[in-house]
């Protein structure tokens, strides 16, 4: 529904954030916890799509002619997607206190999606995939970013990783740090190199989990937090892993 929420004890929801300077936001992906109590989320445009989503009503940037009929299929369109894209893509910080801003910018960093933090917050890792719906621009080149973290503020943004791998381009969308600043991140790729990249915290790639098909997200859990669990296309792994992952307290 456009809007990045909390799911209370109870049951009930509380809506975090759904607009930016009164304009709906695109399609809240991927969001991570900072100890000051803010929330960082990125907003790509890949829920307007009529693959991931739904299309823009007519004469939107997916949606131009007006061909696509978002109500197909959708009974929701208008309250769940088919709106006009109104903002450009970028990357978030929600303040406890309610006050959102735009801590990276499309021009900075465009498609962003997956996100995390390192184990001790000073850096923020951002993903940007590949052109989106809407785009005017050039869209994502599908590589990792770094950015330094200071007073609530991402700057010095620079190619972490290219995400080839002898030659390959391995898509990332997802991805999570452990406690000694490794970042395991998905791969999008063809058979061999799909599954799980792992890089130590200069960006050399150190480690890979070859799986059958390709991954969208990874997330570090159980008791002691060394189980991987891998979100794949078609199935969920579990890897037991000798590493924890990086999380407060």
């Amino acid at each position: 529904n456009r809007r990045v929420v909390r799911w209370e004890h109870d049951g009930t929801m509380t809506v975090i954030a759904d607009s930016y300077q009164g304009k709906p936001l695109n399609s809240p992906n991927d969001l991570v916890p900072h100890p000051d109590g803010s929330i960082w989320f990125t907003d790509p445009p890949y829920g307007d799509s009529l693959s991931e989503g739904h299309p823009d009503e007519a004469g939107g940037p997916t949606n131009p002619q007006g061909l696509l009929k978002p109500g197909v299929g959708a009974p929701n369109a208008g309250v769940i997607g088919g709106k006009k894209r109104e903002l450009p893509t970028a990357v978030y910080r929600w303040d406890p206190g309610g006050r959102l801003d735009v801590v990276i910018t499309e021009d900075q960093l465009a498609d962003p999606n997956g996100i995390c933090f390192s184990p001790d917050y000073k850096t923020l890792y951002v993903i940007s995939t590949g052109k989106g719906p809407g785009d005017t621009g050039a869209g994502g080149d599908g590589s990792i970013r770094a950015f330094d973290v200071q007073d609530a503020k991402a700057s010095n943004g620079r190619i972490f990783t290219d995400m080839v791998v002898d030659g390959v381009k391995c898509g990332p969308d997802g991805m999570r740090a452990d406690v000694f600043g490794n970042l395991w991140c998905s791969s999008n790729a063809p058979l061999g190199y799909a599954g799980v990249l792992v890089f130590n915290s200069a960006g050399k790639l150190i480690g890979r989990v070859r799986l059958p098909e390709v991954v969208a997200n990874v997330a570090f859990g159980g008791p002691k937090r060394n189980h991987l669990f891998i979100a794949a296309s078609q199935s969920l792994y579990l890897l037991q892993v000798q590493t924890q992952g990086a999380a407060p307290g």
